[in-house]
């Protein structure tokens, strides 16, 4: 049976079974909704996702040099030039059919067979906050600038891409040597695949290579179900946060959820250049996958599990430990690349927050201590000895004027 994927992207037009339309997404200059065309205007300033993180601090750890980040979508459009030096187009792939047909069953145009070409617009918005490139006149930025991406396109507008295609996808990832693999899909209606996609995970897994994959977008409601790849054990899920950190009211819910991420009005690269506003998972998960990228660069002896618990010990939360909203919290990525003296295998509760602690009662006595009287006793000395030299002053005051005035006139 072969498996659909669907968007991640939460502003896709129509129910689709694949990865994401270039449908309803805010223009350059402004991060709310809108209509989004290929190429874009440049967005001038610092989108609020990067504002909230000290890039010159994060930076003085890593840039995240010489990390392979394998972005499985729709391709990567190398003609945004914040990604022209960012992609590794000898290693791209296109793994879509050869013979590509609309919904009308009218043929398709392929894209690039490195994977470098990109008509639906999401994976060249991953690419971007994962590794975009430093450009003049705009504030957009990847997290991980010195990483390189490696663009698998396994997916289209038409929904070629199945669960088959995915895993081979990575399974293709694996063989050229990728580092960190993104996926920000899943399959149509949470549907468990069969074993060989949970088995390219587990190849990647054992690799010792980073998976983080989309939680879902199906979260309003407080609707809470299980989606593939991202519940597959050793899976980083990422849900989304908004501004306050919370979760965001579309993102998916659910034990397996490790961490979130900003996906709310996620700005980045479009084709043909520019940039446009999106909102989805699938770009809560890259912003985690470029905080990886930056880990992996800074310590690469450490293991996919350390790397991970990393992320999730180091993220801002509210509560003692885990829960179904935000996993472990949101990503703080400083934190993730200043606070690592030594490698975690799991995150620990109770770090991370400062506990409420209640005032200490004083103590109750039902009856008078000895210190108590001790100092009691003391305090009547003290007063009775105060009140004698006060009577004796005042006695020898009178005496001496009585005295004076038995003097007769004119003694000296």
């Amino acid at each position: 049976m072969a498996y659909v994927l669907k968007s991640l992207a939460l502003t896709a037009a129509t129910s689709l079974t694949l990865l994401a339309t270039p449908a309803a997404a805010a223009p350059a200059d402004d991060e709310g909704g809108g209509q989004c065309t290929f190429p874009s205007k440049p967005y001038a300033g610092r989108p609020w996702a990067l504002q909230r993180v000290l890039l010159d601090e994060l930076w003085h750890q890593s840039t995240g040099r010489g990390v392979r980040v394998a972005v499985i979508d729709t391709g990567v459009d190398t003609r945004n030039a914040q990604l022209t030096g960012a992609v590794d187009a000898a290693k791209g792939k296109n793994l879509l059919p050869k013979e590509l047909k609309d919904a009308n069953n009218q043929p398709l145009a392929r894209g690039a067979e490195n994977g470098t070409t990109d008509t639906v617009g999401h994976g060249t918005k991953v690419a971007g906050i994962i590794a975009a490139r430093p450009a003049a006149g705009t504030g957009f930025v990847g997290l991980a600038p010195d990483a390189t991406i490696i663009p698998v396109e396994q997916n289209d507008a038409e929904g070629h891409g199945t669960a088959q295609t995915l895993a081979d996808a990575i399974r293709y990832a694996i063989a050229v040597g990728a580092q960190v693999i993104n996926i920000s899909q899943d399959t149509a209606n949470a549907v468990q695949p069969e074993a060989t996609l949970k088995d390219a995970v587990d190849a990647a897994l054992a690799k010792e290579i980073v998976v983080v994959a989309s939680a879902g977008n199906d979260g309003l409601g407080g609707n809470v179900k299980q989606t593939y790849p991202a519940s597959y054990p050793g899976v980083l899920a990422v849900a989304a946060s908004d501004r306050n950190n919370e979760r965001a009211a579309f993102s998916q819910s659910g034990a397996f959820v490790g961490v979130a991420a900003p996906g709310v009005d996620m700005v980045s690269t479009v084709p043909g250049g520019g940039h446009c506003a999106d909102s989805g998972t699938s770009f809560s998960a890259p912003y985690v996958a470029g905080v990886a990228a930056l880990i992996k660069a800074k310590h690469p002896t450490w293991t996919q599990r350390e790397i991970v618990a990393q992320i999730q010990q180091t993220a801002e939360r509210s509560v003692a430990g885990h829960d179904r909203l935000v996993g472990w919290g949101v990503v703080d990525p400083v934190r993730a690349l200043t606070q690592d003296d030594h490698p975690l295998q799991t995150p620990v509760a109770h770090e991370g927050v400062t506990p409420a602690r209640a005032p200490t009662p004083a103590a109750l006595h039902l009856g008078e201590t000895d210190e108590q009287r001790t100092r009691r006793l003391a305090t009547y000395v003290a007063t009775g000895a105060a009140v004698v030299a006060a009577v004796l002053s005042g006695a020898a005051v009178a005496v001496r004027d009585a005295r004076r005035r038995r003097r007769p006139a004119g003694a000296g």
